[in-house]
């Protein structure tokens, strides 16, 4: 039976570091973050958010916007926060409301405030492997993959996605690290003859029951990324738990897998936003 790869207990772990590594600075690291319309998962994963950084010492602002707002409204806040110098990292909550184009918002971030990695800038560095930052979700995967001693180097890692959050980024980064990096996507043909590859399987395609266990080579680690809900309203990942479970080495339950390490990541970009503030002001003086 597969491992149980206990993502809550390891960014516990890592948000009592972080809560450390603040408590050094001259001030507490902040962030800002900006949800616009009333989503109710939106509004459910900020509120994780601030409790987060409440719990590691971290100033937290949050902008509520109405559905109705403008483009120029939105862009102008994120304008205001790139120069508040009391602000070291911004966040704007996806999906953004009908109507309002995520490109440019997410562009308009400041590259120093980007902690979700996604300016151009930044994602520039980290295919250099010069990274600013790493994005959350593919930076809590290899934390993950790193606490279980789950080997990369020469391994071959299968990714279910090829989504600028997860997919790409991710295998950008796996690459890094030496392992040898499939990335398949909805027009990947057999994709069961792949999957049965893979010593690391990562999904996040986002379908439930995708993976079931005659697509795992034995003793593979599997990561979940998805979070999906069934018609009941229960969460669930892309991974059949029943059928995988007893085939893979490793498995990731959803939740408590990568939902909590995508979170402590963000921590982690923060700190490291406030770290690199205050060292910048340090050489300036």
């Amino acid at each position: 039976m597969a491992i149980r790869i206990d993502g809550a207990a390891l960014a516990a772990g890592i948000k009592a570091q972080v809560r450390q590594e603040a408590a050094a600075l001259p001030r507490p690291p902040a962030l800002a973050v900006v949800l616009a319309g009333d989503d109710p998962a939106s509004q459910i994963y900020v509120r994780g958010k601030e409790r987060d950084c409440a719990e590691t010492g971290f100033q937290t602002q949050t902008h509520r916007l109405p559905a109705c707002v403008r483009q120029e409204e939105l862009l102008a806040l994120i304008d205001r926060l790139n120069r508040d110098s009391a602000v070291d990292g911004i966040l704007i909550q996806l999906p953004l409301p009908e109507g309002l184009d995520s490109r440019p918002v997410l562009r308009a971030v400041s590259p120093e405030k980007d902690v979700d990695c996604f300016h151009p800038l930044n994602a520039g560095l980290l295919s250099l492997g010069e990274p600013r930052f790493r994005p959350c979700t593919p930076a809590g995967i290899l934390a993950m993959l790193d606490a279980y001693a789950i080997p990369l180097r020469g391994q071959h890692c299968v990714i279910l996605g090829r989504s600028h959050l997860v997919g790409r980024p991710l295998a950008q980064l796996l690459t890094t690290r030496d392992a040898t990096v499939t990335l398949c996507h909805s027009q990947t043909q057999d994709l069961p003859a792949l999957t049965r590859q893979a010593d690391i399987l990562i999904s996040a395609a986002g379908r439930p029951g995708l993976v079931t266990g005659d697509m795992v080579k034995p003793g593979a680690a599997v990561i979940d990324v998805a979070m999906n809900r069934t018609a009941e309203g229960r969460l669930c990942g892309d991974a059949d738990p029943s059928s995988v479970g007893p085939v893979a080495g490793w498995l990731t339950p959803v939740p408590g897998g990568v939902g909590p390490m995508t979170r402590a990541m963000l921590l982690q970009n923060v700190l490291r936003a406030a770290q690199l503030r205050e060292h910048s002001l340090t050489r300036s003086r």
